[in-house]
């Protein structure tokens, strides 16, 4: 049987100690660094500072000012209707990896190679790990339209160039082969599954959490928070995207120290346990998160 299958056997409730984004946003201080930031930042009912995260302009700007103030990330756009994603949890996934790397490494950290399953156009995981420990990253997606905006990213950030590479993956039916190339070894492959089975199920996901963040009954999504369909759904949901991901690795487990991927659904570990175990693979974790509420965890594996 593989090693432990629960790292963090405890569900914390608050994020990674070496997380840059533990306190509350320090609004004067992002304003200080982007003043865009400015014209979207209000005074709430509870006396604080916060911005309409319901306004998608509001959460781009946002993002865009905390790239700035805390990664050195001077020009940073997506296309519209791209995934803006919450950059505390994605520093979470990167800090949570490093535990799970870097003192297993016989070499330094800036030495590690990460591939990102999916990168997006936001290309956020290679932003926050090329700025916190000095990986590399190749970075792959199914959409060229996704690669083009991430290049720009890399285009415009001269700490990114030579540190990150895209590469578009042109079979939407594989995830590594085509992507690992004959020769390469990666430390590290990390991934955002799309967690949902059909659109269907995505815009509804979508509506419930614009209601709960609105107090109110939303019945339409608003495009910008919606994202493609490759980044919130596939055929069979993120169990089969994840199943279809370990059976994929084991041609790979000489290339790569360790797998890893989000899942958000706790249901769904028992049936990947199995489908790991039937794959034969040596080690395998699951690391817990927690963001206030919501609690997401990695799981991990390896061949030896």
């Amino acid at each position: 049987m593989p090693e432990e299958k629960k790292v963090h056997a405890t569900i914390k409730s608050v994020l990674h100690p070496s997380n840059k984004h533990r306190e509350r946003y320090d609004f004067r201080a992002l304003i200080e660094t982007l003043p865009a930031l400015q014209e979207f930042v209000f005074t709430n009912k509870y006396g604080d500072e916060s911005v309409d995260f319901f306004n998608p302009e509001a959460v781009i700007m946002l993002n865009k000012a905390l790239l700035k103030h805390f990664y050195q990330i001077d020009h940073w756009e997506i296309p519209e209707n791209y995934l803006c994603p919450p950059i505390p949890g994605r520093a979470d996934y990167i800090h949570y990896i490093a535990d799970l790397i870097i003192d297993k490494n016989d070499k330094s950290s800036n030495q590690t190679k990460c591939l990102d399953i999916g990168v997006g156009a936001n290309c956020i995981y290679p932003i926050i790990g090329v700025q916190e420990y000095g990986w590399t990253f190749v970075g792959s997606d199914i959409d060229p339209e996704a690669i083009e905006a991430a290049q720009k990213i890399i285009n415009s950030n001269p700490q990114l160039k030579n540190k990150v590479f895209l590469r578009l993956q042109t079979n939407r039916r594989k995830i590594f082969e085509e992507i690992i190339q004959a020769g390469e070894f990666y430390d590290v492959s990390i991934c955002n599954p799309p967690f949902h089975a059909s659109a269907k199920e995505a815009n509804a996901s979508s509506l419930r959490k614009l209601s709960n963040l609105k107090g109110e009954k939303v019945k339409k999504a608003t495009l910008n928070f919606g994202g493609q369909s490759n980044e919130l759904w596939y055929e069979g949901g993120e169990l089969k995207f994840l199943t279809n991901m370990i059976y994929e690795s084991r041609r790979f487990g000489r290339q790569c120290r360790w797998f890893t991927s989000l899942v958000s659904k706790e249901s769904n570990l028992a049936k990947l346990y199995k489908t790991l175990d039937a794959v034969n693979v040596k080690s395998i974790k699951t690391i817990e998160m927690s963001q206030g509420n919501k609690i997401s965890r990695i799981l991990a594996w390896s061949f030896g």
